[in-house]
């Protein structure tokens, strides 16, 4: 995945990668066998990743829910401080003390995972697996909020070239933004669309989300809508699978649910609220953990994702390195 996870220090120790493709998966059957999830409610993607139906979630909603922690960090380092780590770990130890427990995660975006910090699926014996696919494409959840963002796009232009019958500023900010200028498409997890799937919590609440999302003004500069471009089912369609929360394992087997994955400085941070409630439904434990350091990723998580989704965490924990102390300290 980078040249960092490829090397072996020179006392011996194996590498990310390294331990990761030797690591013996479960067929991912077996792991949701854990949770008490039957074969019927798993849509497969192989052997080792599956995503868990609408069937399933619509049949546990009402169950109790078991217990959320929350694991942050104090500012962290452009290599990051482990968060990941110390959430995988955690929901080991619960495992190894014979307890009902599941991880909620975010999905790694290709930026950090090709950059200095190289893959986000933990560290060492710490780590989610398959390790290589949920770095790269995995269940292809990426590629069509990508895809749906780019049809968006490609809808609000080809109005513009068909005659704009909703009189749209073609300058597509407010009359104080300037002169039209080429911009680009930069990364998905910094896309609206992801924000919006991670804070949906069915097709009927991400149709509603994706219909009031503002594409341009008017040369009135009145707002502009995908629903009104009626770009919002076409949206929704490309999004109908990327909807299912994912499940794969961790090196000890423990279940995890890693879904969506929005970046905490232009969102909110966390995986999907679908994804923690129903890993809530189904575990005595659920670890997640929410973007960047404290003051950024934990917060947006009790002030926007705790707050739309009625969560009420149980405990955080907090991850402080040295390296941290020093790189922020001085």
């Amino acid at each position: 995945i980078c040249e960092r996870e490829s090397q072996e220090w020179s006392f011996g120790m194996k590498s990310d990668i390294q331990i990761a493709q030797e690591a013996e998966m479960l067929p991912i059957k077996e792991v949701a066998e854990k949770l008490g999830i039957g074969e019927d409610d798993l849509e497969l993607y192989g052997k080792y990743k599956a995503k868990l139906s609408d069937e399933l979630i619509e049949r546990v909603k009402n169950q109790p829910d078991g217990k959320l922690i929350l694991v942050t960090a104090i500012n962290p380092t452009p290599a990051g401080e482990g968060k990941t780590t110390t959430s995988v770990g955690l929901g080991q130890a619960f495992g190894r003390l014979g307890k009902k427990a599941v991880i909620a995660l975010r999905e790694p975006s290709l930026g950090p995972c090709f950059g200095i910090k190289g893959g986000a699926a933990g560290g060492g014996y710490a780590q989610v697996v398959p390790m290589e696919d949920l770095n790269l494409h995995f269940t292809g959840d990426f590629h069509a909020i990508t895809s749906a963002n780019n049809l968006l796009a490609a809808l609000l232009d080809n109005h513009i070239q068909q005659g704009n019958e909703l009189g749209i500023d073609p300058r597509l900010g407010s009359k104080m933004d300037g002169v039209v200028r080429e911009d680009h498409f930069v990364i998905t997890v910094a896309s609206e669309i992801m924000a919006i799937l991670c804070l949906a919590t069915d097709m009927h609440d991400l149709k509603r989300r994706l219909g009031r999302i503002i594409v341009a003004y008017t040369y009135d500069g009145k707002p502009v809508t995908a629903d009104d471009l009626q770009a919002t089912g076409a949206m929704a369609a490309l999004l109908k699978d990327a909807l299912k929360p994912n499940l794969i394992q961790t090196l000890e087997h423990t279940p995890a649910i890693v879904h969506g994955g929005p970046f905490a400085n232009i969102a909110h941070g966390c995986n999907s609220v679908r994804a923690t409630k129903t890993a809530l439904k189904l575990a005595d434990y659920v670890i997640t953990e929410a973007g960047f350091g404290a003051d950024l990723g934990a917060e947006k998580f009790f002030d926007i994702k705790c707050r739309k989704a009625d969560l009420k965490p149980d405990a955080v924990v907090l991850v402080a390195t040295i390296r941290a102390l020093k790189y922020n300290g001085g």
